[in-house]
């Protein structure tokens, strides 16, 4: 059976925030074009070990480049205050991983006890 953690409330809303903001960035990313640049269309040579090609990018526009600016600063800091959180210290090193492991799956654990 997994061991059970008490974490605090502050580092389980930081985690919680943390995957928003991923969630976030991900649904973001998949709008925007491939390049935040303009940039022509490409293909690599037709004697190349993989073929691969994109075509033409306009570009981000200025409000997707602020958006997923504030987007990743937010995320390195909810990762800095997670990872700095004074609740590690509770743990000897090696069972920190699996501490934190627990945390990152916080939410579908509550998700699985609700539906019970």
């Amino acid at each position: 059976m997994a061991a059970s953690y008490d974490f605090p409330q502050d580092l389980i809303d930081a985690q919680d925030e943390l995957r928003q903001v991923r969630a976030e960035l991900q649904t973001l990313y998949r709008r925007v074009p491939w390049s935040a640049e303009p940039l022509d269309a490409w293909e690599t040579h037709e004697n190349a070990w993989r073929k691969s090609s994109r075509p033409a990018s306009p570009g981000w526009d200025p409000q997707d480049t602020a958006e997923i600016a504030r987007l990743r600063a937010r995320e390195i800091e909810l990762a800095q205050t997670i990872v700095t959180h004074a609740y590690w210290s509770e743990f000897a090193p090696a069972d920190v991983l699996a501490a934190r492991d627990a945390l990152k799956h916080h939410h579908e654990q509550q998700m699985a006890d609700a539906s019970s």
